[in-house]
C-alpha cells in the first residue's frame, strides 16, 4: 500500500453540503441563507466577538498583563549644530540648554545628535551622545562630559 492508495472508511465522512444546486439538495434558492438581510449577502455577517451591541467581554474584563511603558527611558534631544548659539568656552548643561529654551524639558536626561557642523570650542554636559555626534564634537576641537 502507498500513501496515495490510501481511502477513508465508507461512511467516515459526509458528502459535501452542495449549496444551491436545485431541489434534491434541500439547500436550493437562498442556499439556506433565508431571505435578504446581511447574513444573506456575500461577506455579509457580524464578527464572532459582536455581542449584539453589549459590551463585548473582551471590553468587560479586565487588562492583564506587564507593560514596561512606566519605565521606559525618555531623552530631550538637541542637535549639535544648535550648540553654535553659545560663546567660545562655554560649559553647556541641561539646565542652561533649559534656560535659554533651547529643550523645554529635560525628561530623564539629554541626548546629543549629530546633526549640524559644530565650529566653537565648548564644554558639553549630557547624560548621553551619539556616536555622530561625539566625532563632530572632538573634530570641533569641544569637549564631551558624560553626566
Amino acid at each position: 500500500m502507498k500513501l496515495h492508495e490510501l481511502k477513508k472508511n465508507e461512511g467516515a465522512t459526509f458528502a459535501k453540503k452542495r449549496v444551491g444546486r436545485g431541489p434534491g439538495s434541500g439547500l436550493g434558492k437562498t442556499s439556506g441563507k433565508g431571505h435578504k438581510g446581511q447574513n444573506a449577502r456575500s461577506g455579509g455577517g457580524v464578527s464572532p466577538i459582536f455581542e449584539g451591541g453589549q459590551l463585548p467581554l473582551y471590553r468587560r474584563l479586565p487588562k492583564r498583563g506587564f507593560s514596561n511603558a512606566k519605565f521606559k527611558v525618555r531623552y530631550a534631544a538637541i542637535n549639535v549644530g544648535d550648540l553654535n548659539k553659545f560663546e567660545e568656552g562655554t560649559v553647556v548643561t541641561p539646565q542652561l540648554l533649559k534656560e535659554t529654551g533651547m529643550i523645554k524639558k529635560q525628561l530623564d536626561g539629554v541626548k546629543v545628535l549629530g546633526n549640524g557642523e559644530l565650529t566653537k570650542k565648548i564644554t558639553i554636559q549630557a547624560q548621553r551622545f551619539s556616536s555622530s555626534a561625539l566625532e563632530k564634537i572632538e573634530k570641533s576641537g569641544s569637549k564631551a562630559e558624560v553626566i
